[in-house]
């Protein structure tokens, strides 16, 4: 399996996220500039510019026709994909961390971070039909918890949204009243990323206590665990087989002193049900900050702390390997 090694960005990877049909990669890192990428050749179409901070994550319609993009230069812009053209701005006061389409795409999840005193905030905003009509209008604002919210997602049917960060809690939220519902105290150290499988009925969290974890989504139970060796800074599910895969590694201001080798800078490959480890993909020369699977599971793309994304396409042994 020979990876495309894709370059373009000045400054360490933050998150990845492939289109609904799998034929463009979004790239986000500390540079400012949000990437689109060919998925199946590895060449970069374009970047987004506008930012003035890190950007750290991105989401795209079904249609691959708007993207958004979150940045600790406190604003959340929304992109026309094919011409690069910012359509609109929100002005969150205070930096942000995660962002996210809903279901049917008529609303936005937006986290920004503890700011001045005040506590880390989940916010839901109305996304317009036309970009012509969007408003700044804010449908709710729920106060999080002191520490910084790494990321949230959208619960089944938009009901409730899941939520974790730096203290090593998942919680779940009534999307409409933003009532806290449930919360699990699921990791020992921060939670850097959740990512939902492919039907939204589990999640996965990886974490700085050198783990990752399953959980069910509407329960919040932990249903596996996979144990590292190093700082988990990302995990996704394939939409294929039942296999997650972890990146992290040692952590960056004290890569300069250890060998790839002994970082930990693979991504490790897990069996989703019987928590085994199944095997690793070398390549990157610091962290894995970012990972995302291909929509079909034909393949994933790893971000890292020295600015490359790694495009990798599955050889067919992949498919026929017994666990």
């Amino acid at each position: 399996m020979r990876p495309l090694l894709m370059k373009g960005h000045e400054r360490p990877l933050t998150f990845l996220r492939f289109n609904r049909d799998g034929d463009l990669l979004f790239s986000c890192a500390k540079d400012h500039h949000p990437t689109v990428w060919y998925a199946d050749n590895g060449e970069r179409i374009g970047t987004y510019n506008g930012h003035n901070g890190a950007v750290w994550c991105c989401d795209v319609t079904r249609d691959s026709s708007t993207l958004v993009t979150g940045s600790a230069d406190a604003t959340v812009k929304l992109w026309d994909v094919a011409s690069g053209r910012c359509l609109y701005t929100f002005d969150m006061k205070v930096p942000v961390k995660s962002t996210e389409f809903s279901v049917g795409e008529n609303l936005l999840l937006i986290t920004t971070d503890p700011f001045m005193g005040a506590p880390s905030q989940i916010h839901v905003k109305r996304r317009a039909k036309n970009v012509e009509d969007q408003e700044d209008d804010t449908l709710l604002t729920i106060k999080g918890p002191q520490g910084r919210i790494n990321r949230a997602v959208w619960g089944p049917l938009n009901k409730t949204i899941i939520s974790a960060g730096e203290d090593g809690v998942v919680r779940m939220w009534d999307a409409e009243t933003g009532e806290l519902l449930e919360q699990r105290e699921a990791h020992e150290k921060a939670i850097s990323s959740l990512a939902l499988s492919p039907d939204g009925s589990h999640f996965i969290t990886a974490s700085a206590d050198k783990s990752a974890k399953l959980f069910d989504t509407r329960s919040l139970e932990v249903l596996k665990t996979y144990q590292a060796e190093a700082r988990v800074n990302a995990a996704a599910i394939s939409p294929l087989l039942d296999h997650v895969v972890l990146g992290g590694g040692q952590e960056a201001q004290n890569v300069t002193t250890t060998s790839s080798r002994a970082g930990k800078f693979e991504a490790k490959f897990f069996h989703k049900i019987f928590e085994e480890e199944l095997g690793g993909v070398k390549g990157h020369f610091g962290p894995i900050n970012a990972l995302a699977f291909c929509p079909d599971g034909r393949g994933f793309a790893s971000g890292g702390e020295d600015g490359y994304v790694r495009m990798h396409h599955f050889d067919p042994q992949y498919f026929t390997m017994k666990a």
